[in-house]
């Protein structure tokens, strides 16, 4: 009989490598047939598909493909793919499970806001600082500020200390070396002495007053030179018999009186007034007259006693004398251009003392005591003004006819009857509207001889 089946232990050669060869073959169809089945890595496969997943959240959240929903103050549902701008409030609906969003509220809103143009979101609460908090923190301030100033000072001066030494040590210093340094003071001192020593020569004399008149120039200087005695020896220098020596003498008198009231008054009290006025009298050189005229103005401008002075010992007769003589044209502007202050002096202290009554009582009363434009018409000075527009330089006319127009209101019969003076004037306007029309052709909107021109036709519109 034809066997039915192999024994089990007899197939086994045979069949295990048929069995895998068919269910290799099963396989192979099975994974053609259906790519689900696809072998695999496990490692691979998870990575990509995170990375396909955190393309799809980029893409998501990138900002150029959201659509923005804008929020109102009622809460409104919120589709997916939806961004919400910063400050919104979002909730989930726990009926619906949609997201909800609205605004918040409006205080909340705002503070949010004001941090969210800053580049953040803010938080603030109000009431967070008290009043002595403030203070606390200003004061903490106020002090940082001044330990910062005084180590400011303190470097500075730290660097002063640095670049300069002590005076102290640069008069060791000099001392070593034979050298003395001597202050202002010292300086006055040694050249009052050398100009008073008897031993000295008149060079010598005359150099010790002109390194003088430089020191007391200086306000402080002219005062320290009266509190040790040295103004009243300049003061005796006016007696000298040398010309030299009055004339650096004046010199150094009119620095010193220059706006130093108190000077000035001690200068009265000397006697340099009369000192003045008797050089000015008496034949002397021409420059020593310019400059004990240079003295005599710096002690008369704003100082009315000295001017009520001035008028009892008939200085305006000594300068008339003066403005006379024959070459002193330059004196006599000068004389001019004092007069002229004194009275615009006089009218402006009036004025002022009206508007403002900023002076003092007894300065005003002293200036009402200074009688001085009766004095100038009783003495003529009406006519000597008007007869020094023949004078050629335009500034001495200047100067003239600023004096003339001070003096109209006294002077103005007086002009009127002079025939020179109307003549003098009606030359002087065409002279001077011939110059103020090469003024206009080269352009000068505001010329100097227009100026002139001006003083000069309103003048004559007064003498009409």
């Amino acid at each position: 009989m034809p066997p039915q089946g192999l024994p089990l232990f007899r197939m086994t050669p045979l069949g295990v490598p048929l069995g895998l060869l068919i269910a290799s073959c099963f396989t192979i169809c099975l994974s053609h047939q259906n790519p689900e089945f696809a072998l695999t890595n496990p490692e691979k496969s998870s990575t990509k598909e995170t990375e396909r997943k955190e393309t799809t959240v980029e893409e998501e959240l990138d900002p150029e493909v959201l659509e923005v929903f804008h929020p109102t103050h009622e809460w409104e549902a919120l589709r997916p793919g939806q961004a919400v701008p910063a400050g919104s409030h979002v909730r989930l609906n726990l009926q619906t499970g949609a997201r909800e969003v609205k605004l918040q509220d409006e205080d909340m809103f705002r503070n949010n806001l004001k941090g969210w143009k800053k580049g953040k979101r803010l938080d603030i609460k109000t009431n967070t600082y008290t009043s002595q908090d403030l203070k606390s923190a200003l004061a903490k301030f106020k002090e940082g500020a001044e330990m910062e100033s005084s180590k400011e000072d303190k470097a500075r001066q730290a660097e002063v200390k640095r670049l300069f030494r002590p005076i102290e040590e640069l008069k060791k210093d000099f001392e070593e070396l034979n050298v003395v340094i001597e202050t202002d003071m010292q300086i006055m001192v040694r050249l009052i002495n050398k100009f008073n020593s008897s031993s000295s020569s008149l060079e010598e004399k005359i150099a010790a007053l002109f390194d003088l008149e430089y020191y007391v120039h200086q306000m402080d200087n002219a005062q320290d030179l009266f509190s040790f005695g040295g103004l009243q020896v300049v003061i005796n220098g006016l007696n000298s018999t040398e010309p030299l020596v009055k004339e650096y003498a004046a010199f150094v008198l009119g620095a010193a009186f220059s706006s130093n009231p108190k000077v000035q008054v001690e200068a009265i009290e000397g006697g340099a007034l009369q000192k003045l006025l008797v050089i000015l009298a008496t034949e002397q050189p021409l420059t020593a007259k310019k400059k004990v005229l240079f003295a005599l103005c710096s002690l008369l401008r704003h100082f009315p006693y000295a001017q009520q002075q001035f008028l009892k010992l008939g200085g305006l007769h000594v300068l008339r004398n003066l403005v006379q003589e024959k070459g002193t044209e330059v004196l006599a502007v000068r004389v001019v251009t004092l007069l002229y202050d004194l009275v615009t002096e006089k009218m402006f202290a009036e004025e002022e003392a009206k508007l403002t009554r900023e002076m003092s009582p007894e300065k005003l009363q002293q200036y009402r005591q200074v009688h001085l434009l009766p004095g100038l018409r009783e003495q003529g000075w009406c006519e000597i003004t008007a007869h020094l527009l023949a004078l050629p330089e335009h500034d001495a006319r200047e100067k003239v006819l600023q004096t003339l127009g001070a003096l109209l209101a006294t002077c103005r019969d007086r002009y009127r009857q002079d025939p020179q003076l109307s003549r003098m004037l009606a030359s002087l306007q065409a002279e001077y509207q011939a110059l103020a029309t090469l003024e206009l052709q080269d352009g000068e909107d505001e010329g100097y001889f227009r100026e002139l021109l001006g003083s000069i036709n309103s003048l004559l519109k007064e003498l009409r």
